[in-house]
């Protein structure tokens, strides 16, 4: 069943230029930062297509554009297609380590390793520890970072909160010098299976933004349910997406 919309202090950010797609500029709907915030409010946020960056929770909010579509996997329903199953063959000796979200020097190395391989030349490449823990840490939310470990070889991490109805995928780096090894599908995969052991019925994935190339790995996990005027749209798989928000 879809969320009631809630009534809470909203702020509009000023244009800045998109970090999706080119030539596009971006706002955003702020929650009141002065505003208690608690898990319970923000898992009730995040069904309404909200996400975190630290402490700070926001929607896109565009005047020309409404690509920026909240996406989620019903986990019951899930089917892994054949390249999931090669990916889990190819990691097999791969295990999920949960750990506590705070500092630790090696994460903080590969997330450097990480940002300079995918975002050369932009803010993240050079974060310094405390902007690292801001982007990914805060108080309010009960937040783990699941390491991805081959014997004691650290691979990958994938910051994840905990709601009250699934898991919300923040941010997962990885070894950019194993590409062949698929490591973000990889850890949306231990995501899922994490869902099912803790019997939670949604992994929420972010945003979908179907004309970026680097979101469209999003739309090969079906069933998918997009958020789109204020309801969750589910496609099935082969499912072309057709939304009033994606003209052809």
């Amino acid at each position: 069943m879809d969320s009631q919309p809630l009534r809470l202090p909203l702020y509009l950010s000023a244009p800045q230029p998109c970090s999706y797609l080119a030539g596009e500029y971006s706002q955003s709907l702020f929650i009141d930062p002065e505003m208690p915030m608690t898990v319970a409010l923000y898992s009730q946020l995040v069904r309404q297509g909200f996400r975190r960056s630290g402490g700070m929770v926001y929607r896109p909010h565009c005047l020309q554009c409404r690509q920026c579509l909240s996406a989620r996997i019903p986990v019951a329903d899930f089917q892994p297609r054949r390249r999931h199953r090669r990916t889990l063959r190819a990691n097999r000796a791969l295990r999920l380590v949960p750990t506590e979200a705070r500092f630790r020097e090696e994460h903080f190395r590969l997330y450097q390793r990480y940002t300079a391989s995918r975002h050369a030349g932009g803010s993240m490449a050079d974060s310094e520890p405390s902007e690292y823990q801001d982007f990914l840490i805060t108080d309010w939310c009960d937040t783990h970072f699941l390491e991805f470990r081959e014997d004691h070889r650290l691979l990958g991490v994938a910051v994840t909160d905990q709601l009250r109805d699934g898991l919300s995928a923040v941010y997962t780096f990885f070894d950019p010098d194993l590409p062949s090894r698929s490591l973000g599908t990889w850890g949306i995969l231990a995501q899922l299976d994490l869902c099912r052991q803790l019997q939670l019925p949604y992994l929420y994935l972010g945003y979908w933004v179907r004309d970026c190339a680097k979101m469209r790995y999003k739309a090969d996990f079906r069933p998918l349910e997009l958020f789109s005027q204020n309801r969750w749209c589910r496609f099935e798989q082969g499912e072309q997406i057709r939304l009033p928000e994606l003209p052809e």
